[in-house]
């Protein structure tokens, strides 16, 4: 007996004795249950085929020699043997094609009962409930139903106070920040803040319409501070020189052209829940999972202005 056969063998007995103790071990372990005992007999099964059938191959690369004719076409000097496909790898190959197709025909047909199906239908059923029962809720309502969806989805990433946890999620009692600001005009944007695949040029398509050059490093860091300022302060010039064309002299954007930027709207709010958000401190998933009258809600929220900390804390 060689050494990979004797170390094959040992490694098995391992396997299977942490098999058995840990079957055995657990909570209620075998205690002739028959599903615990075929998943113990398929573990052992397992290992011991997978051990031996590796030696085996381990020890035919060691020792066989390829023979046969070459077929004439060759990469780089290497060529391929003649030889037939080995008989078991056909069976299996052959075999795992039939039983696909018994699999998806016969033995669990594409619309045989399952329950995740049961549950997609349970959620659709309660969402259509849901979207009829609050179909007309407004004003303050929303506000509140915007709570306690920011409280539940929100909260995670953006904090209680949607401060943002240590800048690990934008803060969401500024409209943008600098940094931001910064990255976008830099590196452009695609985010679908419209709704839509309208995405925003980077720095090689902005220009200075009184100067007729691109934007420079100095005009970029001037309305970036301008921008997350609440536009204020110095940069007034150069916002209306290069961003004023799409995003309007106030920075509230303009319909179909470019998102607002100088405060959180409803739409916005919805359109970054919907598509999500890529930005300079990473990327913030979609929401899709709420349905139209959550996002709405957690959009009316945000948009009428987070409380401060202090009002958190006093209440």
């Amino acid at each position: 007996m060689n050494k990979l056969t004797l170390g094959g063998i040992i490694f098995t007995a391992l396997m299977v004795l942490l098999t058995w103790l840990s079957i055995g071990g657990s909570k209620g372990g075998l205690n002739g249950d028959i599903v615990n005992m075929l998943a113990v007999a398929g573990a052992v099964a397992l290992v011991i085929i997978t051990v031996f059938v590796v030696i085996k191959y381990v020890r035919q690369m060691q020792n066989d020699t390829a023979t046969g004719d070459l077929e004439e076409a060759s990469w780089d000097d290497i060529g391929e043997y003649k030889n037939p496909v080995p008989m078991g790898w056909a069976i299996m190959f052959l075999g795992t094609m039939i039983w696909g197709v018994w699999y998806w025909t016969m033995g669990y047909p594409v619309n045989a009962y399952s329950q995740i199906g049961e549950y997609n239908e349970d959620v659709k059923a309660h969402d259509a409930k849901f979207a009829k029962k609050y179909a007309d809720i407004q004003g303050n309502e929303l506000i509140k139903m915007g709570e306690s969806v920011f409280i539940a989805e929100c909260k995670v990433c953006h904090g209680a106070d949607g401060k943002g946890l240590d800048g690990k999620a934008a803060n969401l009692h500024t409209r943008i920040s600098a940094e931001n600001v910064k990255n976008v005009v830099t590196n452009g944007s695609n985010n679908q803040l419209l709704g839509t695949e309208m995405p925003m040029p980077d720095r090689n398509g902005l220009f200075n319409m009184d100067t007729g050059a691109p934007i420079t490093d100095a005009e970029i860091d001037v309305v970036a501070s301008y921008v997350a300022n609440g536009m204020q302060g110095e940069g007034a010039d150069v916002f209306a020189a290069v961003c004023s064309s799409c995003h309007g002299a106030d920075g509230k954007g303009m319909e179909y052209v470019a998102p607002d930027i100088a405060e959180f709207t409803p739409a916005l709010v919805v359109n970054v829940l919907s598509h999500g958000k890529k930005g300079v401190i990473g990327k913030m998933p979609s929401f899709a999972r709420l349905n139209d009258k959550q996002r709405e809600a957690a959009a009316a929220y945000i948009s009428a202005g987070l409380p401060d900390t202090d009002d958190l804390e006093g209440e």
